[in-house]
């Protein structure tokens, strides 16, 4: 005959069966795989091609709204340190040294210190293409217009 008290006692048991399982779930994890160390991000990934020293001299460019200007720029290069940039015979377009970062969580967009929104539309190991605007309002001199700039390592 099933009693109150039998009742009772396969109600715990089933208690303690439910937190047994709970409690093996919880120590392996979840069961869901998840690994500990996911590898480098995609900004990580990214900083390592783009870190290191840039140049024109190897069929690099400079276009200022799609004409040729790279003979204003005479050995320009560019060299990028985790959150600072260089740059030689830059000119007008960037200061000799500066600070940079991501946009967001993305790798297409990066910002310079002084404001300026750099898209990147090509990062290899080996060749580096942005673009950026220079409007009246973020130049100190020279001309305001679409750039288009492709370095090469």
């Amino acid at each position: 005959m099933y009693t109150f008290k039998n009742k009772i006692s396969r109600h715990f048991e089933l208690l303690l069966l439910a937190i047994v399982i709970l409690l093996i779930t919880a120590s392996c994890g979840g069961g869901g795989g998840g690994d500990d160390n996911p590898g480098p991000s995609e900004q990580e990934l990214a900083f390592d091609k783009l870190k290191g020293d840039w140049g024109i001299t190897n069929n690099g460019k400079i276009e200022l709204d799609g004409g040729d200007v790279a003979a204003n720029y005479v050995g320009f290069t560019l060299s990028f340190t985790n959150g600072a940039f260089t740059t030689t015979n830059a000119g007008d377009l960037f200061p000799a040294t500066g600070t940079w970062e991501w946009v967001g969580e993305g790798i297409n967009q990066i910002r310079t210190g002084r404001g300026k929104l750099v898209t990147i539309t090509s990062l290899t190991t080996t060749n580096f293409e942005f673009s950026f605007t220079k409007t009246a309002s973020n130049s100190v001199a020279g001309v305001s217009g679409n750039y288009v700039i492709k370095v090469t390592k």
